[in-house]
């Protein structure tokens, strides 16, 4: 039924009024097909430019505008974003309300500004490919933070272990996850690094099991909920960065750079990992994603801050947690 969903899309896009004649887009759609490895032929290469062509009016249309974020083209320019959408976001397993402890971080200030990203709290940005992921890399990212503030020294932590191996819960691989169920497996089992356990699941498929080798001290650890509010997050994030959870939606698709203000629902369907705040005109989170640097700021957004909207903008103060080593 999905795939039927996804075809019925992409027959509406390719008729959809374009602001120009086709063949406008048809360099820029070729450069594109170049840039980023891409072949297509027949029907499928006439519905790709189309679905190009489209996004490319959507982008002129919001950059005219008077918008604090800029969209632009990536590679995710010749997907309609019901595609987009079963390829590369996944439905995170609803975390289990008022089972464990909740810090607000009561009597904590937090800091003026962070910016973990540029320490080695961070990890250089990760691509999950077309695999429902995101949930794995939010998790390592946490891990990585966390490492760094026990041991002092930086270490890169495994996807595809998480992926393959954390299966026996409801986290299911590249159909989606939980950070918190994610923390769970790896206080029982421990955590290997990158190098020893490198990403495989870029095409969308997860190979089998495998055994690793969990890095000292990644075995045994603790989790800890963040408080659903603006100023809880934010003394978090101040300690380390912090695994979160948003809603992505078109415009994430197409992001370029700026702070982004388009509020999304609060139907969460992507981890990304907290790394920072700070002011350049107004407010902003600034947050890692796992779609590769080509995308957005270098790999990163930053998203408005609203200290009063109810699980902040994009739901991203509704299902945040980081762990301790």
């Amino acid at each position: 039924m999905k795939t039927a969903c996804l075809l019925l899309t992409m027959a509406a896009v390719s008729q959809a009024k374009l602001m120009k004649p086709k063949s406008h887009y048809e360099a820029d759609f070729k450069a594109h097909l170049e840039t980023h490895g891409m072949k297509f032929s027949g029907t499928e290469y006439s519905t790709r430019l189309s679905i190009f062509a489209a996004n490319d009016d959507a982008i002129e249309a919001h950059n005219a505008g008077d918008s604090t974020y800029t969209l632009g083209h990536n590679q995710f320019s010749h997907l309609a974003f019901d595609e987009f959408e079963a390829m590369y976001l996944s439905e995170p397993a609803p975390r289990t309300e008022g089972s464990r402890y909740v810090n607000a971080f009561e009597g904590v200030t937090a800091d003026d500004s962070v910016d973990w990203a540029t320490t080695d709290y961070v990890s250089d940005v990760k691509n999950q490919g077309s695999c429902g992921s995101c949930w794995a890399f939010s998790t390592t990212g946490g891990m990585e933070g966390a490492y760094m503030l026990k041991y002092g020294s930086a270490m890169v932590f495994s996807e595809q272990q998480l992926v393959s191996c954390d299966t026996d819960g409801e986290d299911q691989g590249c159909n989606g996850g939980l950070m918190d169920n994610a923390f769970q497996y790896i206080a029982a089992n421990g955590l290997a690094t990158e190098e020893s356990y490198p990403y495989a699941s870029s095409s969308g498929k997860a190979p089998k099991c495998e055994s690793f080798t969990p890095v000292e001290g990644t075995k045994g650890i603790k989790y800890t909920d963040v408080a659903n509010d603006d100023a809880s997050l934010a003394k978090a994030i101040s300690q380390q960065p912090v695994s979160v959870a948003v809603d992505a939606d078109f415009h994430w698709q197409l992001y370029r750079g700026g702070i982004f203000t388009k509020t999304s629902g609060t139907k969460l369907d992507h981890g990304v990992l907290a790394v920072g705040y700070g002011t350049d005109g107004q407010d902003f989170w600034k947050v890692k994603n796992s779609w590769g640097d080509s995308w957005g700021e270098d790999g990163y957004i930053r998203m408005q801050r609203v200290p009063d909207q109810k699980d902040g903008p994009c739901g991203i103060t509704s299902s945040a947690s980081y762990p301790t080593l």
